[in-house]
């Protein structure tokens, strides 16, 4: 069967998250996205190990309701690096917490603790718990292994051979990574790291797997590509729509060319630190002229939350106003979830639920015909859309489906 499965986000006991990050209003509005599975997130925190238990266990994973969730949580090493990690069981989490516990001062009051320890000794304990592991947005600037490391064995050592996967980040895609030759054995994870459960955040980046059941078993076997299980699909924005996409000052936003950075020693004229954007970064990595991809690395498909498309479709300056919430409630109501209104409904249906302006927004994305001015230093890219243009010609994206 085929899922789709957002499994990085936070719960509330994380810092700078929304309070509303609660187990059942997860599973909630997952149904809206289109989700069947999510991670669970920060499943070391006690607190939230407790919320997590109030669902029901079955094959390793979590059920509320019709989602299912997979034990899931994300460490700072002490080299800043932040490391992924998926759990079997509640007592794979309470082995890899008594592992580390001399080596954390937060695990209790941090849901993405940090721990005392490198990526090798970190791996090293994830495979004694039997949990998988990988580095998380592996590219951006700040808290990525690519942000201090210039390669995989240079953060895990030993263990590089254990990793199971990569999540890419928002500010890149496979084309991207595929430039790295080192990559090429993982598969690739395209997640949320969402901090709140609104539409614009919860899997706005997801990963298409194909299992044969719900279970920690197969999802395992997808992520390691075994016994037919894998991912299909990986979806998400645009790189130039994530935030650190291009070399820019964290403080003006102005964006840079590599050789102007370094020219100015990364002092932008304002005062500001000019942050190498990932685009920069993952060409200096590179050890291809372009991605060139592996026979297993699946489509990556762009997409766009919904109330992000309607906001701009009405001239409105924010996808949270309640003007584009009662439009995004009224095509999910019709439809579902943002997936099959975003790329399965053909736009007649669409045309008739909603005014004229945001179906012809929603054909344009289809159609390729949204412009992205990329983001960088911290600020996310915009999108422009070329309403009144149907005339044009272009090749329209495949659906979720056709995959």
């Amino acid at each position: 069967m085929i899922v789709d499965a957002d499994l990085h986000l936070h719960s509330r006991f994380s810092g700078a998250t929304s309070p509303k990050m609660q187990m059942k209003v997860l599973a909630q509005e997952s149904k809206k996205k289109g989700m069947h599975i999510l991670g669970t997130g920060d499943c070391l925190h006690p607190q939230w190990i407790q919320e997590i238990k109030e669902g029901t266990p079955h094959d390793g994973l979590i059920e509320i309701g019709d989602t299912h969730f997979l034990l899931s949580t994300e460490v700072e090493d002490e080299h800043r690096v932040h490391h992924l990690l998926f759990f079997p069981s509640f007592s794979a989490i309470e082995q890899f917490r008594e592992s580390i516990h001399k080596f954390t001062p937060n695990m209790d009051s941090d849901g993405r603790p940090t721990l005392h320890l490198n990526g090798a000794d970190i791996a090293l304990r994830a495979k004694e718990a039997d949990a998988l592991i990988g580095p998380a947005h592996a590219f951006t600037p700040w808290t990525a292994i690519y942000a201090y490391h210039d390669s995989l064995e240079s953060c895990y050592g030993d263990m590089v051979k254990y990793l199971a996967f990569l999540e890419l980040g928002l500010s890149a895609d496979t084309t991207y990574a595929d430039t790295i030759h080192e990559l090429h054995r993982l598969s690739f994870l395209s997640n949320s790291d969402s901090h709140s459960p609104y539409p614009v955040r919860l899997a706005r980046e997801f990963n298409r797997l194909q299992i044969n059941d719900y279970s920690w078993d197969d999802i395992k076997k997808a992520l390691l590509r075994q016994g037919g299980r894998k991912i299909i699909l990986n979806i998400g924005l645009p790189p130039q729509k994530g935030k650190y996409n291009q070399t820019a000052c964290i403080r003006c936003y102005s964006q840079y060319t590599l050789l102007d950075a370094e020219t100015k020693k990364w002092k932008c004229p304002c005062g500001g630190r000019i942050k190498k954007g990932v685009k920069d970064r993952i060409s200096e990595l590179a050890t291809l002229h372009s991605g060139q991809h592996p026979s297993h690395r699946p489509s990556y498909l762009y997409l766009l939350p919904l109330a992000e498309i309607i906001s701009h479709a009405i001239g409105q300056s924010s996808p949270y106003t309640k003007t584009v919430q009662s439009r995004w409630n009224e095509l999910i109501t019709a439809f579902g979830n943002e997936v099959n209104v975003l790329l399965d409904r053909p736009i007649e249906d669409i045309n008739r639920v909603t005014v004229p302006v945001i179906a012809e927004a929603i054909q344009s994305f289809r159609e390729k015909k949204i412009k992205i001015y990329p983001g960088g230093g911290g600020k996310y890219g915009e999108i422009e859309l070329p309403l009144g243009e149907q005339d044009q010609k272009q090749n329209t994206q495949k659906t979720v489906f056709d995959y």
